[in-house]
């Protein structure tokens, strides 16, 4: 088992990455966030360079103010209907390379107070994505794998 400061992004990222294009629409973009319970979608061009990202926050904050107090939620929808994605993504989201440590990704989320980073590769092109989540499981499987080997559970009689 690798130590945790050998650990790749690569070893935990998610290489399956929901997108959207910078001319999608920000009804689209939170359908998509919705319907895959996701926070946050990278934002590609036709092939695959990152050129954004998009949150849940980024699309609350497009909407009018008066939204929560004057407008139906049938007339905020339309209003984003009529938006696309790339007024209001991030356009220089902070990235990693899938050959980083896990650390210097942690380290990134912490200083940037973002919960993901896309992930890419030599090409400069979306490999995947790493969360905040996918670290936290790493921990706590790394805990219960050193947790079970020091119970002493794993040996055989004989030993």
């Amino acid at each position: 088992m690798k130590s945790l400061v050998q650990e790749s992004v690569s070893d935990i990222m998610n290489p399956y990455v929901v997108t959207v294009t910078p001319y999608a629409t920000l009804a689209a973009a939170y359908e998509l966030l919705q319907k895959n319970k996701i926070r946050r979608l990278p934002v590609v061009n036709d092939g695959k360079k990152l050129t954004g990202i998009i949150t849940l926050k980024d699309i609350l904050e497009a909407k009018p103010s008066d939204i929560k107090h004057s407008l139906s939620l049938e007339e905020a929808y339309r209003y984003l209907s009529t938006l696309t994605v790339s007024v209001a993504m991030q356009n220089k989201p902070v990235t990693i390379y899938q050959t980083s440590t896990i650390g210097h990704a942690a380290e990134l989320m912490l200083d940037n107070k973002i919960g993901g980073l896309p992930v890419l590769d030599a090409n400069n092109e979306l490999a995947g994505l790493i969360t905040e989540s996918d670290i936290f499981r790493l921990i706590v499987k790394r805990w219960r794998d050193e947790n079970y080997l020091s119970s002493g559970a794993h040996q055989s009689p004989d030993e």
